[in-house]
């Protein structure tokens, strides 16, 4: 049946949060309790959905990413409502990976065995340091014990693959302080682990603060030391980094990011999300309100869409291709 069909990695932003961290330029929309937006989005975005009918044909969902923003942060019957309308209209392997990010502060059991029988089969938990007073210099809104709470339950619900998300070069950090944090979170045996470095950016709060001389950050020497150390400190303990800034336990590397490093065709569903279909690049409306309705909907994807030029596909391949430590083969 799906012999025909090309692969398809989905993308689903949800753009809701507690609140934004300082570091944080995410399209992302802070809510407190859900509200008639909450309803609103939902039900655009699996109308949203349903706008791909006939090109669904032409594909094999092999991956769905939520992420956000929060994807864990509303109702968990909005999740199941967007996953069966997603396996309502495409073809899903059955061994489809199923990815939610995950804030640590926002999941109790319940919404995470909601999850499980949903389909969902890979969590990514957004812990960026065991460190609480760097959790709290980022603005996050959870410590490391409730980050250590909600990984524990979601193992004990019947997640099998999990990442943990860390970030160094983080104000006040040092050396020894990022390595107690990646070696508490490998301690921890998730099957995958991203480690990012912290960029200032533009419109944050961290980069009003730097602007004002508030943020002291790690001198680039000590910086280049945390990512270069990084491998050897995972290595050690059975990770293999397969990607510039993503490391896997072997078999477990995230599917999802591999169909975008190896070119291939994704769908950009939600507030702000980008789409690569068919040699063409095309991205869905910043605005709220014109993304409740359809014809903005559509008006916005066509205006910027870009059909990439066979150069223009194989210098992408290329740049893309050299993120994964196999690189690009020559055939």
């Amino acid at each position: 049946m799906s012999e025909h069909r090309k692969p398809l990695g989905i993308y689903v932003h949800i753009p809701f949060c507690l609140k934004k961290c300082d570091y944080c330029d995410f399209l992302s929309v802070p809510i407190k309790e859900e509200t008639e937006w909450t309803t609103w989005y939902f039900q655009a975005l699996k109308e949203e959905i349903q706008e791909y009918q006939e090109q669904a044909g032409s594909y094999v969902v092999s991956s769905i990413f939520l992420g956000g923003g929060t994807p864990t942060l509303p109702s968990e019957k909005w999740i199941i409502q967007i996953i069966e309308e997603i396996q309502n209209v495409f073809l899903v392997e059955k061994k489809a990976e199923i990815t939610i990010e995950c804030n640590p502060e926002t999941v109790n059991r319940k919404k995470l065995q909601a999850y499980r029988e949903t389909g969902i089969n890979r969590i990514s938990f957004g812990l960026q340091s065991a460190d609480n007073r760097e959790l709290k210099r980022l603005g996050r809104v959870h410590t490391y014990q409730r980050f250590l709470e909600s990984f524990t339950a979601a193992r004990e619900v019947g997640f099998s693959n999990c990442n943990v998300d860390l970030m160094f070069g983080l104000p006040g950090q040092t050396l020894d302080g990022w390595e107690n944090t990646v070696r508490t979170a490998a301690a921890l045996a998730p099957e995958h682990l991203s480690a990012y470095s912290l960029i200032v950016e533009e419109g944050t709060p961290f980069f009003e603060q730097r602007k004002q001389g508030l943020l002291s950050l790690p001198e680039e020497e000590e910086e280049r030391q945390m990512y270069q150390k990084t491998e050897q400190w995972l290595e050690e303990s059975g990770y293999q980094r397969y990607e510039i800034s993503n490391y896997a336990k072997t078999g477990w590397e995230c599917r999802h990011n591999l169909i975008y490093w190896s070119g291939e065709d994704y769908l950009g569903l939600g507030l702000g999300a980008s789409s690569y279909l068919n040699g063409v690049r095309f991205q869905n409306t910043t605005d709220f309100k014109s993304y409740q309705k359809k014809e903005k909907r559509l008006e916005e994807r066509e205006r910027g869409a870009e059909r990439l030029t066979i150069t223009n596909q194989m210098e992408e391949f290329l740049f893309l291709g050299l993120r994964k430590m196999a690189g690009v083969s020559k055939t």
